[in-house]
């Protein structure tokens, strides 16, 4: 009775933050609607100076007020409601399941085009956030334009001159509306993004989205001002600093960044060149901190919030990436395959589909990777697995390391994350529909493990399971080898319904020779690595709303005894203006103090817990086989029989020189909800996201897995 009580309160107290939180948004929406407008800017905005306005914060204090405090205040209460939800999920033992009445709102609309797969919702709130941008131009331009007669006069200027100088700032403007989103979607750890159903893996298209329009109303921000300049014979303002003010200077470098960057983000040349992508991506550093010093910090107020929260998560990413963790082993199969097997903290748990960045400094010290987790952290209490197929010289010279005739006993591995989704959504799902094609098994490899850990432990019911999955090679079978961990399990395996259907698309045979059997290579302990945990320890999202809201604190006290004690007696006091560049330079300074001091300080308390487990995790001994097991699929037929130890299924179809007929496997699929999940080639996402679009009788509902290997 006391834990349904507890859980019941939890929830009533998850339902006040859910009301409070969705009360604020509204309300920021409405600043961004009425922002463009004269009512903002000379009635509303000079109300709220006049009120806030003082020797601690200046004019930027208003503008932290209406900017940059509703978001942080989110991100707290959201750090605070996730908190509560795993709580309750944890004292439940069972995975919270997201109500099914968006489903529908789920379904791709879009399939094929620019944009990639776009759902209903997201469609509906790209149409309104478009709609936000248009409203924007016209309002912006309705104002400046209202006395353009007379200020062309006043400055001796021809009207459309004076018209295309206010369409260039209109533009700026704009753009900055875009900017304020752009830091949101690639906060790997952030909790706005969690408490609305996201991952950053998933929203890294927005991210994509919103860097296009940024870039292109901000490159017509700035050829608009050189043509005007050009026409009134004032192109020296391109090299002017100004003290008070816009520096144009500044603008323009973060201009070229930004241009640089951009260069490289288009598809053909990201994928050939991906490493020159990559590294010129740094230059955001660049962006961002000539950006403050152009427009002053007191209006960059309005993007300020997705940069905090993304500079908290990349920090504490940073902190995370200088611990080695413990390698204990890895899986070589002979399709160029391996899985890698690393010693985790039992407290770490992570959902199907999750993510994980790796960085091995023994092949490149600055390369990172992410790759799909493959393992269950409630079956796989003490380890965590990642598979990654060789795709690339990275992943290629890790291949040759490991399956060299004289492997290292030691390998040292950095990782990031894990990031995954909230909550498991396929639980609610009658028929579960899984399609990959080559490497995009792998997120379906910890799906899998997760439901056989459910179908033995919980008592529930757990949705019936087709897997239609295909490769090129006869060899490449080998990776459903790796749908049972490497360590023993007790779990009953019938207890899953779970059918194979897999595809070997190049080949009408079935080769055999000079195939290599799977090889386990086993590394000896160090004493320096340590389990892979997570950043903040078990409380993360507690310890993240805390160093979101002390640092903010810590960064609202420098600025108020900057203001207070430094500029505002210059300012005030004297015939000099303190500038505009340096303030912002101070600015971005004490931010940077606040979000290193604070999470410093949390991630070093729960360092010392983490340690505590490191010693008991490593004090277990690990066994190591003299010989490593061969391939279940080793010498297989077409009618194939996975037996092992635990019998996973009972006969898995092998078809040689086929290619699955999607369509007909998917309409024939019976069940009131039948979840269809889609990994693997762009093309293969697209084709099945198409049929499930257009099944709405049949009850699919699809969702697109970005894997990573």
């Amino acid at each position: 009775m006391k834990a349904t009580a507890s859980s019941e309160g939890m929830k009533a107290v998850q339902s006040a933050i859910r009301l409070f939180v969705m009360m604020i948004c509204i309300g920021y929406t409405m600043v961004w609607i009425m922002m463009p407008t004269n009512t903002f800017y000379l009635k509303w905005l000079p109300a709220i100076h006049s009120k806030t306005d003082s020797t601690y914060f200046g004019t930027q204090g208003a503008n932290m007020l209406i900017f940059t405090f509703p978001i942080l205040l989110i991100a707290t209460l959201a750090c605070l409601y996730l908190h509560l939800r795993k709580k309750n999920v944890d004292n439940n033992n069972q995975s919270t399941v997201d109500n099914s009445c968006l489903a529908s709102w789920r379904r791709p609309v879009l399939v094929k085009g620019p944009l990639g797969i776009v759902s209903w919702i997201e469609l509906c709130f790209l149409t309104m956030f478009i709609a936000l941008l248009i409203w924007s131009v016209f309002s912006y331009l309705h104002g400046m334009f209202a006395y353009i007669n007379q200020e062309a006069a006043q400055k001796r200027e021809h009207v459309w001159e004076a018209k295309l100088e206010s369409s260039a700032l209109m533009l700026g403007l704009v753009g900055n509306i875009c900017l304020a989103f752009l830091f949101f979607p690639i906060s790997r750890g952030s909790s706005v993004l969690q408490i609305i159903g996201l991952t950053s893996e998933a929203s890294v298209k927005y991210h994509i989205w919103l860097g296009h329009i940024v870039m292109t109303l901000f490159t017509a921000h700035g050829l608009g001002y050189i043509l005007f300049w050009a026409k009134t014979r004032q192109i020296s303002k391109m090299l002017k600093w100004n003290k008070i003010g816009i520096s144009n200077v500044a603008g323009e470098v973060a201009l070229l960044s930004g241009l640089v960057m951009w260069a490289t983000t288009f598809t053909p040349l990201r994928r050939k060149i991906f490493e020159i992508f990559f590294y010129t991506h740094h230059l955001y550093i660049i962006f961002v901190v000539f950006f403050l010093l152009h427009v002053e910090f007191s209006y960059s107020c309005i993007m300020l919030p997705g940069l905090y929260l993304f500079l908290i998560d990349r920090y504490l990413r940073f902190l995370q990436s200088q611990q080695r963790v413990r390698f204990v082993s890895a899986r070589v199969l002979p399709c160029q395959v391996v899985e890698l097997n690393f010693s985790k903290s039992p407290e770490l748990s992570y959902t199907p589909t999750s993510t994980m960045f790796i960085n091995v400094p023994s092949i490149s010290k600055l390369q990172w990777h992410p790759f799909t987790i493959t393992s269950s952290s409630n079956m796989d209490l003490d380890h965590l697995s990642v598979v990654i197929k060789c795709n690339g010289s990275w992943s290629q010279k890790l291949y040759q390391k490991l399956s060299s005739p004289s492997p290292v006993d030691r390998i040292e591995v950095s990782i990031e994350g894990p990031y995954g989704p909230l909550s498991t959504q396929f639980l609610r799902h009658d028929m579960l529909v899984m399609v990959s094609g080559g490497s995009g098994i792998t997120p379906f490899i910890s799906v899998i493990r997760e439901l056989l850990f459910r179908s033995n432990t919980t008592g529930g019911k757990t949705p019936r399971v087709l897997l239609i999955c295909a490769f090129k090679k006869s060899s490449d079978l080998t990776m459903l080898d790796l749908l049972l961990p490497l360590s023993d399990t007790n779990l009953d395996s019938s207890r899953l319904q779970l059918q194979i259907e897999a595809y070997v698309t190049g080949e009408k045979e079935h080769t055999t020779h000079n195939q290599k059997l799977l090889q386990t290579i086993w590394f000896k302990p160090n004493s320096l690595d340590a389990p892979i945990s997570a950043v903040l320890g078990t409380n993360n999202w507690l310890w993240l709303g805390a160093i979101i809201s002390t640092s903010f604190i810590i960064f609202l006290l420098l600025i108020g005894i900057l203001t207070r004690y430094y500029i505002y007696p210059i300012d005030r006091n004297s015939d000099k203006i303190f500038s505009y560049s340096l303030r912002s330079a101070l600015n971005m300074l004490f931010i940077c103090v606040s979000i290193v001091v604070t999470a410093t300080a949390a991630f070093l308390c729960n360092k010392k817990q983490n340690d505590k487990e490191r010693k008991q995790i490593q004090n277990v001994d690990m066994p190591t086989p003299m010989t490593s097991p061969g391939s279940w699929f080793h010498n297989v037929d077409k009618e194939l029989d996975i037996l092992s130890s635990q019998s996973f299924v009972q006969t898995t179809k092998i078809h040689l020189g086929e290619r699955p007929n999607l369509k007909k496997m998917l309409m024939g699929c019976e069940g009131s909800s039948i979840g269809v999940l889609a990994s693997g080639p762009k093309r293969l996402r697209h084709d099945v996201a198409a049929i499930c679009s257009s099944g709405l009788e049949n009850n699919l509902h699809f969702n697109s897995i970005s894997f990573s290997w």
